[in-house]
């Protein structure tokens, strides 16, 4: 949900402050990428509770990676939205 939320209230941001399209794909194709890893997560997470509700150390690695990616993702985001924005201040 957060990051829905950030991303519906970014992509206006990223119109708005897009000079050109490819400025644009680099600011809203982040956040589309984010969504996709988010629902990969989330899939991820209900296969391992759906298989067992019993601690296990794959089970634990499996939707920590998928965490990971979230963030991994979340990163790509702030790198790519400061490139585009640094050179505008």
């Amino acid at each position: 949900r957060q990051e829905l939320l950030l991303c519906v209230l970014l992509l206006p941001v990223a119109i708005w402050l897009a000079d050109s399209p490819v400025e644009l794909i680099l600011l809203i194709g982040p956040l589309l990428l984010l969504l996709m890893v988010e629902c990969l997560n989330s899939a991820i997470e209900a296969a391992i509770d759906r298989i067992s509700t019993e601690c296990h150390p794959l089970s634990k690695q499996a939707k920590d990676l998928g965490s990971a990616a979230v963030f991994f993702t979340l990163l790509i985001i702030v790198v790519s939205w400061l490139a585009i924005l640094l050179p505008k201040l």
